[in-house]
């Protein structure tokens, strides 16, 4: 079984959460190729303006993957390069689903998968991280502790 951390904008977490579905850009294709059923994967929001709040990033929920990566390029998800579709997909089952989610930076100590601490975002300048089965489980556990 393999763990992975999705990053997504606030309007593709809402897709997520309501459609069960997770896709990403031509551009890593190959991540989403190596994605499995029986994964699970995290939710990592950017952080966002909510009108004059700038909310910090976060994980806010997991999933278990339920089917093989497809293609699909019917428009679900909101673009912010022109008219891409993030037509690699999988359709997931929610494990855990968070209303406030848990911030991400002041975990980033405790996570391996970060290795410059003190510049972690270039961590996640991907659509999709494969993370350590211990990483994933920290950050499994602090969604379940944040309701």
């Amino acid at each position: 079984m393999g763990f992975w951390l999705c990053v997504t904008t606030w309007d593709n977490w809402l897709v997520v959460k309501e459609k069960l579905v997770w896709g990403v850009s031509e551009r890593f294709r190959n991540a989403m190729a190596q994605v499995k059923p029986g994964d699970e994967l995290l939710m990592y929001v950017m952080q966002h303006r909510k009108g004059e709040e700038l909310v910090p990033s976060k994980v806010m929920g997991a999933f278990k993957v339920v089917s093989e990566p497809f293609k699909d390029s019917t428009k679900v998800f909101k673009s912010y390069k022109g008219s891409e579709t993030y037509p690699y997909r999988v359709k997931l089952e929610p494990l855990v689903v968070s209303e406030k989610g848990v911030e991400f930076k002041p975990l980033v100590p405790k996570l391996s998968f970060v290795k410059n601490k003190r510049f972690w975002s270039g961590s996640l300048r991907r659509a999709m991280v494969k993370l350590p089965e211990r990483d994933y489980k920290l950050l499994l556990e602090e969604l379940r502790r944040a309701g």
